[in-house]
């Protein structure tokens, strides 16, 4: 007995140090999704651009996210986990770097976009590495467990610290941030034995991919030039028109490919219909929420940076917490899962009405609670999808499988920005020239501001006197909050269709 526990104990400490790298590099891409929300008023004051333009700037990184994540779960699957998932790591620390030296809102989109498609790299490799590494379902539910926590520590960690940086040293600092944290993460990962090998030799559906991007990135543009050009603008409708045609494209040639980007045979199964369908579901309601919450409480409610983080930490560290625990009641519940995720739905749908209490200055005791629902409610809707979709794909496809969770939850965020943004902007647009109208204005600063505020910089120009600032801001506040009550009801209609998700799984076969 004791020595078979002196061969194992390195070849369990090896594997842990892989896990912990692993993770470490995971909390990088998950710290960008919230750690730049923050910095998202000095992003707009210092590049100079509306909401659109904000809405891009969270939007390129989560949109080539979502769309190379089924990509990135084949190149794992062919090339081999540990292999694809260091390039992804090393790409993101230099597209991190990219978007820091930014002096241009150009450069930084382009970077965000690289960022992004490096990072789905990471995510997808990293969750099917995670699951290959241990061979007993006990094992297996513990190290989704601490690679769901690592995801929803850094959920939480992003805002306070991307508050305290951006008041310290500027906006570039957040993407400062991740180099040392990528070269030690690459160093380490090269020093530890070899990760685990290909697991399929499959060519990559290179059509597919342009198809799918295509679809998503109409989509994604048509929702959010709507904001400034309106919903029947032509080239909003064009935008709808190529992605619809897109997607239908992408279908068909899914459905003849011999070796698909995306396996539509996947959706025979109920389990990753129901993965699949509660992920986006919530997390549009998550990150639409987050955009306008963060817009609100710098712009309207004049707070910094760093007390907008602080705020956040109710939502953030609800969801760090209850993914530590989620997937360990999804293990020992069985099939119960789907009623967890459900519930999981019904909390993110109750915190975002919740929201529509909120008012222009409401103070913390409004709206913490709420947050506190939503966080709980994505915690217990993603954790147990995950654990009852990793365990019902045979064990060579889990990298698709990780793939197309993970897609149909970042699509899920990237509509949620983009028509939560919207829905807000254009109520401002909409009402701003009559809650103008009765200050004493010259027409041709009226017009200014208004072209200004309803472009999305909602804080007034310094050339006005501060008198006025004051009056106008004090008639915007109102519209947006207003705006963001119609988003917030969307969103949790949106959400609370999750409650239905158990009757896919209820009376399933075996798969």
């Amino acid at each position: 007995m004791t020595a078979v526990d002196v061969t194992t104990e390195p070849v369990v400490a090896r594997r842990g140090l892989r896990l912990v790298f692993v993770c470490l590099g995971l909390f990088m891409v998950y710290l960008d999704t919230t750690i730049v929300n923050v910095a998202l008023p000095e992003i707009q004051r210092d590049l100079d651009v509306g909401v659109s333009g904000l809405q891009w700037v969270f939007d390129s990184y989560v949109l080539t996210f979502a769309c190379f994540l089924l990509t990135a779960g084949r190149l794992g699957d062919v090339l081999g986990r540990g292999r694809v998932f260091l390039v992804g790591l090393a790409g993101f620390t230099v597209t991190s770097a990219a978007c820091a030296l930014s002096t241009s809102i150009e450069a930084l989109l382009v970077s965000r976009f690289l960022q992004g498609a490096f990072g789905s790299v990471m995510i997808t490799t990293s969750l099917a590495l995670v699951h290959t590494m241990y061979s007993s379902p006990r094992e297996r539910a513990r190290a989704v467990s601490v690679w769901a926590g690592i995801g929803g520590l850094a959920l939480a960690t992003g805002p306070v610290l991307g508050g305290v940086l951006v008041e310290q040293a500027d906006w570039p600092s957040i993407f400062w941030l991740n180099i040392p944290i990528g070269l030690v993460s690459i160093v380490a990962l090269l020093l530890l034995p070899s990760l685990p090998k290909a697991t399929e030799s499959r060519h990559l559906d290179l059509v597919g991919q342009v198809l799918f991007a295509g679809a998503v990135a109409a989509l994604t543009y048509g929702l959010i030039q709507a904001s400034t050009d309106g919903w029947t603008a032509g080239r909003v409708l064009a935008s709808f028109a190529g992605a619809g045609v897109a997607a239908v494209l992408f279908l068909w040639w899914e459905w003849r490919c011999a070796e698909p980007m995306l396996p539509l045979g996947f959706f025979r199964n109920r389990v990753v219909v129901f993965a699949c369908a509660v992920n986006f579901l919530v997390f549009y309601g998550l990150f639409g929420a987050m955009f306008l919450l963060t817009l609100y409480l710098q712009s309207i409610n004049g707070l910094s940076a760093t007390e907008t983080g602080v705020r956040f930490l109710a939502l953030s560290v609800t969801i760090a917490a209850g993914s530590l625990i989620a997937p360990r009641l999804a293990h020992r519940a069985g099939r119960g899962y789907a009623y967890l995720s459900a519930l999981g739905a019904l909390l993110t749908g109750v915190g975002l009405l919740a929201l529509l209490r909120l008012e222009v200055g409401s103070g913390y005791d409004t709206y913490w609670w709420a947050l506190v629902l939503l966080g709980l409610g994505i915690a217990f809707a993603m954790g147990p999808a995950t654990i009852a979709l990793l365990g019902s794909v045979e064990q060579d496809r889990v990298g698709v499988a990780a793939g197309v969770s993970q897609t149909f939850r970042q699509i899920g965020g990237v509509l949620g920005v983009a028509l939560s943004g919207t829905l807000a902007l254009q109520h401002v647009r909409d009402g701003l020239p009559g809650a103008l109208s009765g200050l004493p204005l010259p027409p041709p600063v009226r017009d200014k501001l208004i072209e200004a505020v309803g472009s999305g910089r909602l804080t007034p120009s310094n050339e006005l006197p501060a008198p006025l600032q004051a009056a106008v801001t004090s008639r915007v506040g109102p519209l947006l909050v207003d705006g963001m009550a119609v988003s917030f009801t969307v969103g949790a209609c949106i959400a609370l269709v999750g409650v239905l998700t158990p009757l896919i799984v209820l009376g399933m076969k075996k798969n």
